[in-house]
């Protein structure tokens, strides 16, 4: 056994080399230029329209506009449609992904994060219009949504090629092993550790074996009941996590301020990267803004494409509020988190996994009572997103291979947790993070093809009154 877990080990540094290699490829500066320029024409094409109708978008996901709503259109209502999406990108992204942002790249990297989030408003809203107003049957005949449909209903046969692309990455992609890996770490370090269990690859593997049994009981059951576990867990977890996050600001209420500060002096200046590179400080804000809310990668809009909603416009104006909730809100409430208790300095350098550092923001600010908290709140941010993501990498896989073949897709998928599990925290990234990149690339290239028709339909559709 000893031998085996030896070779396994090698096995996975070599992977790891190779994929830290293939996603700084993927993640130079074209596509940087691609992900926040195209989210910029966006935002300027649509005349600003996310500020402009943000309360609309509210008043639609309140069910004010939603009575044309039928199960011929979509499987899932605007909301859970919402909840879905959100709760595949407030997961552990929120939580150990902001800590990971600001040991790589410093304080600074969360001013990108917010740069992100505020483009990806009109990203989404444009992509998740298009995922309603192009939706194409599957091999069942069921309608579907998501950028390999609009791609090949609204541009073309000849465009199918890159939705295939967008399909296999995404099948790659929607893998949650940086949920897996993290939720494995806060459990050795809160539960296993302190009960003198030791820790190694023995026990992730005993982690991630239950973890894969956990998540198979939801994830068989198909969208419908992914949108109802979501919906039920997305405002539990939101409240457990902000109640503690708001004591942690009331008692280092006199270091926001400068945390702020700091924050908005260091995206322009990148002293905390060696040497003082910028633009490595803001590829590192923007990837992990994109990691957590997931605008332009074409994720969020499968979840949209299979609502009940008829209407693309009032679709996309739901799906435009998602990088407030979760980079905005979420992720700057965890980023003042690890800011004003000072812990992330202690870090710096020092290799530990993102989790690691928000458990230790956590119990730094409230001794003996904060760490159960985060492990609590990480519980249900973790497998909310190990619930929905597989939903995602099914409808991939049912482009591809057919319906009737993407149910294979899911054994693969709760499989793939065991190994990542066991794996270490810079490989999951470095994979999860060269297919969001090649998704995000399909996703905006078809995207901006396609703007004219998003702007001709919400011109009518304000028209009209809404």
């Amino acid at each position: 056994m000893p031998t085996i877990i030896i070779f396994f080990d090698n096995i996975m540094k070599q992977i790891e080399q190779f994929m830290d290699k293939l996603s700084a490829l993927v993640w130079s500066y074209p596509l940087l230029a691609l992900l926040v320029g195209g989210g910029i024409f966006f935002l300027v094409y649509s005349r600003f329209l996310p500020f402009r109708y943000y309360y609309r978008g509210i008043q639609v996901l309140r069910g004010k506009f939603n009575s044309e709503n039928s199960s011929e259109h979509g499987q899932i209502s605007s909301f859970q449609a919402l909840s879905t999406a959100i709760a595949a990108t407030v997961g552990l992204g929120s939580i150990a992904g902001v800590a990971v942002a600001i040991t790589m790249g410093g304080p600074g990297a969360i001013f990108w994060m917010w740069i992100t989030a505020i483009v990806g408003m009109a990203t989404k809203f444009f992509t998740c219009s298009l995922s309603v107003m192009y939706k194409g049957k599957d091999s069942s005949g069921v309608l579907q949504g998501g950028p390999m449909y609009f791609i090949t209903k609204g541009l073309g046969k000849r465009w199918k090629p890159l939705a295939i692309m967008f399909s296999v990455c995404g099948m790659g992609g929607c893998l949650c092993l940086f949920q897996a890996n993290q939720l494995t770490e806060i459990i050795n370090s809160g539960f296993l550790a302190p009960s003198g269990v030791e820790v190694g690859t023995k026990s992730n593997l005993i982690v991630g074996i239950v973890i894969c049994a956990v998540v198979s009981l939801v994830v068989f059951g198909g969208i419908k009941r992914i949108g109802k576990v979501a919906a039920a867990m997305v405002p539990a977890m939101v409240l457990i996590y902000f109640s503690a996050v708001f004591f942690i600001m009331i008692k280092y209420s006199s270091n926001i301020i400068p945390t702020i500060q700091l924050i908005f002096n260091d995206a322009f200046t990148g002293e905390a990267i060696s040497g003082g590179a910028l633009g490595a400080l803001i590829l590192v804000g923007v990837r992990r803004g994109v990691f957590c809310n997931e605008a332009g990668v074409g994720t969020a809009s499968m979840a949209h494409g299979a609502s009940k909603n008829p209407q693309p416009i009032r679709e996309g104006l739901v799906a435009m509020i998602e990088p407030t909730i979760d980079t905005i809100l979420i992720c700057t409430l965890t980023a003042i988190s690890v800011l004003v208790t000072g812990v992330w300095e202690q870090f710096a350098g020092s290799g530990a996994k993102g989790i690691t550092i928000t458990l230790a923001a956590f119990e730094t600010a409230i001794p003996h009572v904060g760490k159960y908290i985060l492990l609590i709140a990480a519980l249900i941010f973790a497998f909310s997103t190990l619930f929905t993501s597989s939903y995602y990498g099914t409808k991939c896989a049912a482009f591809l291979f057919g319906v009737e073949r993407a149910k294979y897709y899911n054994y693969f998928y709760v499989v793939t947790l065991i190994f990542a599990a066991v794996g270490s925290v810079n490989l999951v990234v470095c994979f999860i993070d060269t297919m969001y990149g090649l998704m995000a690339f399909c996703t905006i290239i078809g995207t901006l093809a396609l703007s004219p028709k998003v702007m001709k339909a919400a011109k009518k559709y304000f028209k009209a009154g809404g």
